[in-house]
């Protein structure tokens, strides 16, 4: 499992100022820095992140399937879907809004974001010149709103703004269906169901052939499937999940790594820290005190 970010814990994660916080909606905005790291691990969040490519570009897996994001595109991810950037030119601009699944449910036109399957497999966005136009006002809006002094009708405005940019991107994708409306394949539900089963039992199973007979396929096709559509073979994914688990468990609780090591079952703590250092390139210890 990737690092889960919730409405509450993305502040401290990622240093916002909490007397900016507004229920149901945090804006986040990122510069990458010549020599900073751009992401540890990969992010999962539980609600509806909207990513918007300022300047530069960057490359990211999002649930499973690689992307590259270009300046003046969005990125939709819709709940509990794994994302983590792959790579970011130097001169990457983003600004990103998470909202809430309380702040989604209680608008009927967003449910549509959460389980729409064309927004699951096409999750990067191009606007056409006018709609780019209202985007950029509309965000800039939003920046200027929620970085405001508190004020009775702040979190009033900041909702109404974020509806307004909502329906910009709801509409674009109506448009878009009119010439390429995706039809959940028999891929997209092989790499759902995988995805469900390797995110629940990856700590607990690691042989191909359970998880190829809980998915009624053939190891061999199961293996070379998810090579093919992915990059990555069974066992790498069943590294990276637990790897995953690792992180989380380091960064967001005070267990120990003899504690860490029996929950992810693993034999010994030692057999832990060289798996944990042969794939992240750093022992347990050290992740976990890098700021």
């Amino acid at each position: 499992m990737a690092l889960s970010l919730t409405s509450d814990n993305v502040y401290k994660l990622y240093n916002i100022d909490l007397s900016k916080k507004i229920e149901g909606i945090a804006v986040l905005q990122q510069k990458h820095s010549k020599g900073q790291a751009y992401a540890e691990h990969p992010r999962l969040f539980d609600g509806l992140i909207l990513a918007f490519m300022v300047n530069g570009s960057m490359k990211a897996r999002i649930h499973f399937l690689e992307y590259e994001l270009c300046a003046g595109q969005i990125a939709i991810v819709q709940p509990q879907l794994m994302i983590e950037t792959l790579s970011m030119t130097e001169n990457a601009e983003i600004i990103t809004v998470g909202l809430s699944l309380d702040f989604i449910t209680a608008f009927p036109m967003l449910h549509e974001f959460v389980m729409n399957n064309q927004i699951r497999w096409q999750p990067v966005l191009s606007l056409q010149a006018e709609e780019m136009t209202i985007k950029n006002e509309l965000l800039s809006l939003i920046q200027k709103v929620y970085h405001k002094n508190q004020s009775p009708k702040k979190t009033e405005m900041l909702r109404h703004l974020v509806i307004s940019l909502m329906s910009l991107i709801a509409e674009s994708y109506t448009a878009l269906a009119d010439h390429n409306n995706p039809v959940k394949s028999r891929t997209h539900e092989i790499i759902d169901d995988f995805y469900l089963l390797i995110s629940k039992y990856a700590t607990q199973e690691r042989s191909v052939y359970f998880y190829a007979e809980k998915l009624h396929l053939t190891p061999q096709y199961l293996s070379t499937f998810l090579k093919q559509k992915t990059g990555k073979s069974i066992l790498q994914w069943i590294d990276y999940i637990t790897l995953m688990h690792a992180k989380t468990l380091l960064k967001s609780t005070s267990l120990s790594i003899k504690q860490i090591s029996n929950q992810l079952n693993f034999d010994e703590p030692s057999v832990f820290c060289r798996f944990f250092k042969r794939l992240s390139g750093t022992s347990p210890g050290l992740f976990r005190n890098r700021p």
